[in-house]
Formats: C-alpha cells, structure tokens, sequence
C-alpha cells in the first residue's frame, strides 16, 4: 500500500470520530446527571430538615 493510498484510506475512516462523539454524548450525560443530582440532593436536604425540625428531633 503506497502512503498516499494509506492517507485516503485514513481520511474516508469514521471509526475515531465515531468514537469521540460517543464520548462526548456520555460526558455530557454524566454532567447532567451530577447537575440533578447535587440539586435534588440539596432540596431533599432541606426538605428532611424541616421534617426533623417540626418533629423537634435534634441529631
């Protein structure tokens, strides 16, 4: 195989790129996901707070 054959051969490949964009689909994902869930987390937080305190529980 001559380079210049190797070099179309290389340009026409997808598989790399492919592969990036799945990467950046699942990056994205888990941002999203640490995103609610720190949200969620806090207002649960709060939410468990104002039960503990309206039960006079203190920890």
């Amino acid at each position: 195989m001559t380079a210049f054959n190797f070099i179309k051969k290389f340009a026409r490949d997808e598989d790399g790129a492919t592969a990036i964009e799945y990467g950046l689909f699942a990056a994205l994902i888990a941002a999203v996901i640490v995103g609610s869930v720190k949200l969620l987390g806090t207002t649960v937080n709060t939410g468990f707070e104002t039960v503990l305190t309206a039960l006079g529980v203190t920890l």
